[in-house]
């Protein structure tokens, strides 16, 4: 069986013990290779076989936790009769995770409800049997459960509120001299709904990590809370009649308000750091408009095919990627690949699905679909980037195994020590859940995903896709930066330096050149042709056109015989340009191609020169600059020549060049580099860098570089900007900031509340709210990076409204 990645959602986890049992579970499978189980948005990401759903899920629930069941809608075609809906059905039931399936003849649709299946597996299965099927509706999708869970936690905090605030009220008051104490019958029917209806929850996820071995957050709360509620029973059951016991009914009710006010806030603000993947999610269109033998006809994205026409109105999204067949328009690609601006398109151009058409009707042809598409990779990636767990989250994985019983050892200290010191057992108990309450390790769980979610989230919202957590945690200490030239910090593509004439004018040259490179694909002859077009030159026809293999090209303009070449031409010519020769030389000196221009015939001449170099980058200067502001030392590595690699790094001021090295080299000179003590980032587009990228401590492939470039780095930039090279790295040191912070106050809250509960320092009541209060802000804190932003877009807010 083949190794997959299974994604599942888990409900029912609360805190770090539970996530770190649920990870321990599954990677007791067998068959699976990694299980990492993040507590922020509540999923399991396991490598394991193919068919080891069943055995995965079994493992979640023997644990004490469920996998949620989804239940999704088939459109179904080609059935005909009974046999059809019996043989769907079976092909359905067959696969692992589906629980239920049956099949509507009538109005030929499936309905399934599945454990940790995708939409594709379902498809695939019914296509095997011999029928087409497409997704219709997914009823309980991820947000919907979200917003469910948050209605259903919003209510049970409305109700907990409105029966613990009587209880609080007469404490509240009493120091005004007003005396209102409750009589105890009406704070125990006031307490109880609280204690065992509402904070049924903590009881059943506590009883199920007993049962498991081990302890969670929920068994702290159900312990502290029925220790308090039962000695206010206690206190009403041994009070002399007539006499008002001192009860702690209120205790226990508000401090399950609290922790679920908590815990309502915590679903909140956890929601917010996924909204990256749902705004990227909310692009993908779910119907395009086909163009098949001259009709249009609008369809579903399941029912296109590679090679399909589609037709792209104004203002819509592109429904696929593809290339343009007609039509010329703009694309904002804003949420895709963070460019601002939008970008024109025109036939021969790619698009991307989930872009917005500008003003220009287009016709697209398909390329990708499903899950191979731009669009679905940076779903994926930044699903991966946020499910995987960072080194430092080994720490918190080791404390969250022993702090429950830490902490309930602790409480239990407490008791026997007040009591050994002469206090009554009133206080002693009072004091043990106190200590209870306000442990947390909800807030160890959450301080690492939450901050890795929220910085991956609001990178890839600006062209920075972060495809692990690991490359997140190490790219706040990057020291040095090596570059590739060709298509990292220059265009790639040549256009002319310099053009001299020795005859006529450079007009003139440019006409002449652009009527012989008339139909060439060589990246010279395009940067010919451009610069005619930019001149507004159109070059006249050329007659007995020939490629002179190794040389140039030749041919008849306007009744001269002319050939454009490189020196060996000149040479085959009989000609050496002793006029131009030292200009020459220090066109060479810069690293340029030299291309002549001669007449050919009984006494051939030069009639001019051309120089042709890779253009800079926009931004490659500011990027340089930015990372030397930061003490980041910036380095130049390229196969190029020595002469255009120094021009390259003396205009950018870069520290280091290192020119002239083979694609193979380039590793073992990021390998010196890593040896000298610097923490390396690579910055490279081509397959010759993925050996590079992948030897460096992190690797950066460059928007628009080739998949292998991609695969090997650990972070992508969408766009070839090289000032995302500094902003991914400062994304990275703010991230694992917050990252510090959160695991600083989840530590020092812990150190500091539980003595203070200790020692008879902090009530119920405070250590409650106090719990609730931890994990909040552990997620709000995080949350702040979602107001990061590039600083070459604050640049450039401030010069357009200064």
């Amino acid at each position: 069986m083949s190794q997959v990645t299974h994604t599942l959602p888990i409900s029912g986890m609360t805190c770090a013990s539970c996530a770190g049992r649920v990870e321990r579970a599954l990677n007791k499978v067998a068959g699976v290779t990694r299980a990492t189980v993040n507590l922020a948005n509540e999923q399991a990401r396991v490598e394991a076989p193919d068919d080891a759903l069943p055995a995965l899920v079994t493992a979640i629930e023997h644990a004490g936790y469920q996998v949620p069941a989804t239940t999704r809608e088939l459109a179904i075609e080609g059935m005909t009769c009974a046999s059809c809906v019996g043989r769907v059905e079976r092909a359905l039931r067959k696969l692992p995770g589906v629980r239920e399936a049956t099949v509507n003849l009538a109005n030929e649709r499936a309905r399934v409800t599945t454990v940790g299946l995708e939409p594709s597996a379902l498809i695939a299965a019914v296509e095997r049997a011999g029928y087409q099927a497409r997704l219709l509706d997914v009823e309980t999708a991820a947000e919907d459960r979200t917003a469910q869970r948050l209605r259903r936690e919003r209510l049970a905090l409305i109700v907990a509120l409105l029966l613990a605030t009587p209880l609080v009220a007469p404490m509240l008051l009493e120091p005004f001299g007003v005396h209102a104490m409750l009589p105890p019958w009406v704070q125990f029917a006031l307490a109880t709904p609280v204690q065992f209806i509402l904070g049924a929850r903590f009881y059943v996820a506590g009883w199920k990590a007993l049962r498991a071995g081990t302890g969670n957050m929920d068994l702290l709360v159900a312990l502290g809370t029925s220790a308090g509620y039962g000695l206010s029973l206690y206190q009403w059951w041994a009070a002399p009649v007539g006499v008002m016991p001192h009860l702690y009914f209120e205790a226990s009710a508000v401090v399950i308000a609290l922790i679920l006010l908590g815990k309502y806030l915590e679903t909140r603000a956890k929601r917010q750091t996924t909204a990256a993947i749902r705004a990227l999610e909310a692009l993908r269109p779910e119907r395009a408009v086909r163009l098949r033998n001259g009709l249009e006809e609008e369809v579903a994205i399941d029912a296109l095919a590679i090679d399909d026409l589609v037709v792209v109105r104004p203002g819509e999204r592109f429904p696929v990627d593809g290339e343009i067949t007609e039509g010329h328009s703009q694309a904002d690609e804003a949420l895709i690949t963070g460019e601002s601006l939008p970008v024109g398109k025109a036939p021969g151009d790619r698009v991307i699905g989930g872009a917005i058409n500008g003003d220009g009707r287009l016709l697209v042809r398909t390329t990708t679909l499903g899950g191979e598409t731009v669009l679905a990779r940076i779903i994926r990636l930044v699903e991966d980037a946020q499910a995987a767990k960072a080194p430092i989250q080994k720490l918190v994985d080791r404390v969250s195994q022993v702090f429950v019983p830490a902490v309930l050892l602790i409480a239990f200290g407490t008791l026997a020590g007040w009591l050994i010191a002469g206090a009554a057992l009133e206080t002693a108990l009072i004091n043990a859940v106190a200590v209870l309450v306000i442990a947390c390790p909800c807030a160890l769980g959450l301080a690492t995903p939450t901050a890795i979610m929220a910085g991956t989230g609001v990178a890839a919202r600006h062209g920075i896709l972060i495809k692990d957590a690991e490359a997140l945690e190490i790219a706040h200490s990057v020291s040095a930066v090596a570059f590739d030239k060709t298509g990292t910090l220059t265009s790639g593509t040549p256009r002319i330096a310099h053009l001299e004439a020795l005859e006529g004018d450079d007009a003139e040259l440019l006409r002449l050149a652009g009527a012989l490179q008339r139909g060439s694909e060589h990246p010279l002859a395009r940067a010919v042709l451009d610069a005619c077009a930019e001149r507004g030159l159109i070059p006249p026809t050329v007659q007995a056109s020939q490629s002179l293999t190794g040389r140039g090209i030749a041919g008849t303009v306007d009744g001269r015989e002319l050939a454009l070449g490189n020196r060996r031409l000149l040479e085959d010519s009989g000609l050496r340009p002793d006029t131009l020769a030292s200009q020459a030389l220090a066109w060479e000196a810069e690293g340029r191609t030299l291309s002549w221009l001669i007449e050919r015939g009984a006494a051939p001449r030069v009639i001019g020169l051309f120089a042709f170099g890779d253009t800079l980058k926009d931004g490659a200067a500011e990027a340089i600059a930015a990372l030397g502001a930061r003490h980041i030392r910036s380095h130049l590595i390229t196969g190029d020549n020595r002469g255009s690699a120094n021009r390259v790094a003396e205009a950018l001021g870069i520290d280091d060049v290192h020119a002239e090295v083979l694609p193979a080299d380039k590793a073992a000179t990021v390998g010196a580099l890593k040896a000298g003590g610097a923490v390396v980032a690579m910055v490279g587009d081509g397959v010759n860098d993925a050996p590079a990228l992948a030897a460096a401590d992190v690797g950066i492939a460059m928007g628009g570089g080739t998949d292998v470039a991609m695969h090997a780095a650990g972070i992508t930039l969408m766009r070839g900007d090289p000032r995302l090279v500094p902003a991914a790295l400062e994304i990275s040191r703010r991230t694992y900031a917050k990252i510090r912070q959160n695991l600083f106050w989840a530590f020092i809250y812990n150190l500091i509340g539980i003595p203070l509960a200790a020692f008879g320092l902090l009530s119920p009541v405070f250590a409650g709210a106090a719990m609730a209060l931890s994990s909040v802000s552990v997620v709000s804190n995080a949350l702040l990076l979602k107001t990061w932003r590039p600083a070459t877009e604050q640049t450039h807010d401030r010069e357009a409204n200064p």
